[in-house]
């Protein structure tokens, strides 16, 4: 019976986990707007996430067309996403069609700490 080893340059050498959306979600659970002190995909900020390979395209809102802190906001979930190990890139797209309603985009968590109840 032959033992095979394995050594570090053998775990450097196996390939990153494929990126996906999903992952891509988990990770943007700790960019919070600093405004209201929740996350983006609790507050329903995150419209769309696309993942080609190691490029990701994040699709999303801000909770006001004037959102003072918009390019910090922006650049926190850009650096989020590239943190997550096999993304290479990461783009940004700001949109606000539809607009951000926290009533029928935030999560029911996120709903009860706004104090919107139904």
């Amino acid at each position: 019976m032959e033992v095979m080893e394995t050594n570090a340059s053998d775990a450097a050498a196996t390939p990153a986990a494929a990126v996906t959306e999903e992952r891509v979600r988990e990770e943007l659970k700790g960019v919070v707007d600093p405004e209201i002190g929740l996350d983006v995909i609790n507050l329903g900020l995150i419209y769309d996430v696309k993942v080609d390979g190691d490029a990701v395209s994040v699709l999303m809102t801000l909770t006001s067309p004037g959102c003072p802190v918009a390019g910090m906001f922006i650049a926190n979930v850009k650096n989020a996403v590239e943190a997550i190990p096999g993304v290479g890139s990461c783009s940004v797209d700001l949109t606000f069609t539809p607009p951000w309603d926290p009533r029928s985009h935030a999560s029911e968590e996120a709903k009860m700490m706004l104090g919107i109840y139904y």
